[in-house]
């Protein structure tokens, strides 16, 4: 089959096979990705480019795993390591109270001393201070861990998170779900098979989620698409996904940093293709704390239709990986003027993707 033939099949809504998709991954020109994951942006989200109010919690970056990309986990006592009391973490609540945020996002290192007991008291806690805000917290690798410390199956950790005031779960912790590039990346840490059925019980139990991709280090492009399948086939099963965010892997601080990164054409590719693969997914997030705002702009003609959040300087994930945003801040007029740049229209979202 030609770029063409795959090219009219995606015009008509039809579904691509991971031989087509690697097909039109390596070998179409830039300008029909732009094209064609414009028009099934288009289908899926019209002119509207989404973005939320909301702030991250970062309780601590003390992990207990050592994943050669990260630059944030730091071990207990070492220079760079945080590891905020309950107080200290309710005092950002707190300080946050009348930010109009509607979503605070609550990821970390997986602490080895806190299990699922000690996060639901948070979330309790968080939800007195701010009753209204959305809790989108944990990352399925720290979920997978304190409810195991905790001894309970996945369906009573996440139903106790639930009763707590927990709504939905980020997409982190993916990293590429090919097992050898996993154990490579990421040892010790939840497999992808784990990894996939604690979204499937969490979306069976009412949550909904996001999921990520980590890409442009060891893997290869057919990693990259067996990685999207998956996903796909998850949400053939159970609907749950609400976004999908490819993360550029960023190279300062960490035990990768000899491999450099990859390209901004390669970042639009990638954007592209997960818009085109992931027909059953309803929004491609194009992280801007990540890109960088000027990528991002660029990223909403290669299919995404969501650039997250205003953040507020509450993230330290990828600055502390060199990303060229040290304090990620967006306002609401900064994001208007990047979407109306792209020709699209800015839309106020709560975390489920009502529109405000």
């Amino acid at each position: 089959m030609s770029v063409e033939q795959i090219a009219d099949k995606l015009s008509r809504g039809e579904r691509i096979d991971a031989v087509e998709a690697k097909l039109l991954w390596e070998q179409a020109p830039l300008w029909l990705l732009a094209r064609l994951a414009t028009e099934a942006k288009v289908q899926k989200s019209g002119d509207k480019v989404f973005y939320n109010k909301n702030f991250h919690l970062e309780p601590t970056n003390v992990c207990l795993f050592e994943c050669r990309f990260c630059s944030y986990r730091r071990r207990k006592g070492e220079e760079g390591a945080w590891d905020y009391s309950m107080d200290e973490v309710l005092a950002q609540v707190e300080a946050r109270k009348e930010s109009g945020a509607t979503e605070v996002h609550i990821v970390g290192g997986v602490h080895p001393e806190r299990d699922i007991y000690y996060y639901a008291d948070m979330i309790r806690r968080i939800k007195e201070i701010m009753p209204s805000i959305c809790v989108k917290a944990f990352t399925a690798v720290e979920l997978h861990y304190m409810i195991r410390k905790a001894g309970l199956s996945i369906v009573e950790g996440l139903q106790l998170l639930k009763d707590a005031g927990m709504e939905s779960i980020p997409g982190g912790g993916a990293e590429i779900f090919d097992e050898k590039i996993r154990a490579e990346l990421c040892p010790g840490k939840c497999s992808s098979a784990e990894w996939l059925e604690m979204h499937e019980e969490a979306h069976k139990l009412g949550f909904d989620s996001n999921a990520t991709m980590l890409y442009g280090h060891v893997e290869s492009i057919d990693h990259r698409i067996d990685h999207l399948m998956r996903l796909r086939d998850l949400q053939d099963r159970t609907g749950g996904l609400n976004a999908f965010i490819p993360l550029k892997f960023r190279s300062a601080n960490n035990g990768m940093e000899s491999l450099g990164e990859t390209s901004v054409v390669d970042d639009m590719r990638t954007l592209a293709m997960s818009r085109l693969i992931l027909d059953n997914v309803p929004h491609i997030k194009a992280y801007w704390v990540m890109y960088g705002k000027e990528s991002a702009e660029l990223a909403l003609s290669f299919g995404a239709d969501d650039i997250d959040g205003t953040i507020e300087d509450s993230t330290k994930i990828y600055s502390m990986a060199g990303a060229k945003d040290q304090r990620p801040r967006l306002t609401i007029a900064e994001i208007e003027k990047m979407c109306a740049a792209a020709g699209f229209r800015a839309v106020e979202r709560d975390t489920h993707y009502n529109e405000l």
